[in-house]
């Protein structure tokens, strides 16, 4: 966060390189979305750098942000979706390739996920992968449910927080009409990776596709002693490693599986929203 203030647009290291070709081995290129009020960098600059040492070509868009915004993924998931369907046919003019994978953050799973459902965009991409995706949205420990009983109450969240946090609410229009006529689209290889344990999404089920095909992995499946949450996602070695297996099933993970304790990560979140 630090680091963003004083570098508004950074990218993480390797990522947004438009002369990258990619090769036989990782022949479509890596489309990384962040998340709610964030950015390309503070959301990749750990995934990213380790895609790239991999040998993808990868690129990371900012979206969904107010004119001058130093922050993103704060606006309608409609229009992000939208600017990330740009995105997209800029790097495949610039890389010359057919299709690319998605990657995407808790919003940014969403975002891609409208582009790739309901904007047509499914013959563009190969394997789409959500990070503690909202599928079917949170109910933040049941403060959702009862705001949504309060008249007025969601229209003043969104101005307290933010017009894309309000529409990955459960039950909100905008998660309606994403999930309308299923949650997935042929053509395209669908993956969450979510934990048991995330801060965000209540109950964490609702990480979960229910169409056909999809794959979903709970982190503590694969290793219980990992009790990452939502806002570690992102910075978690066992979780990057899932991440590459998903985009590659031939890759073998290199990192073990350690602990890590419930709740790592969240005051680092404290910090950087108040900096």
């Amino acid at each position: 966060m630090l680091y963003t203030k004083a570098h508004p647009g950074a990218v993480p290291w390797g990522v947004n390189d438009f002369g990258c070709v990619p090769d036989a081995a990782h022949p479509r290129p890596v489309i990384l979305a962040h998340g709610t009020d964030a950015s390309a960098y503070t959301d990749w600059s750990a995934i990213g750098p380790r895609l790239v040492d991999q040998g993808y070509c990868v690129f990371a868009v900012n979206y969904g942000g107010k004119p001058g915004a130093a922050t993103f993924g704060t606006e309608d998931i409609v229009l992000s979706a939208h600017q990330i369907a740009g995105f997209v046919d800029e790097v495949r003019t610039a890389t010359g390739a057919d299709q690319v994978d998605m990657v995407g953050f808790s919003q940014g799973a969403n975002a891609t996920r409208y582009y790739i459902n309901k904007l047509g965009g499914a013959p563009a991409v190969g394997t789409w992968v959500g990070l503690a995706s909202p599928t079917y949205g949170g109910v933040m420990y049941g403060l959702v449910p009862a705001a949504q009983q309060i008249p007025g109450a969601m229209t003043l969240a969104e101005k307290v927080i933010s017009v894309a946090a309000v529409q990955q609410s459960q039950g909100s229009p905008f998660m309606l009409e994403l999930n309308a006529g299923g949650d997935t689209v042929p053509g395209v290889r669908y993956v969450t990776i979510g934990s048991r344990v995330d801060e965000m999404i209540q109950p964490f089920s609702s990480i979960a596709l229910r169409g056909a095909g999809a794959e979903n992995i709970v982190l503590q499946d694969r290793c219980p002693e990992d009790l990452t949450g939502h806002f570690h996602l992102v910075y978690d070695p066992f979780v990057a490693g899932l991440l590459l297996e998903a985009l590659d099933p031939g890759y073998s993970p290199e990192a073990g599986c350690v602990p890590v304790p419930l709740g790592t990560g969240i005051p680092e979140v404290i910090i950087g929203g108040n900096i």
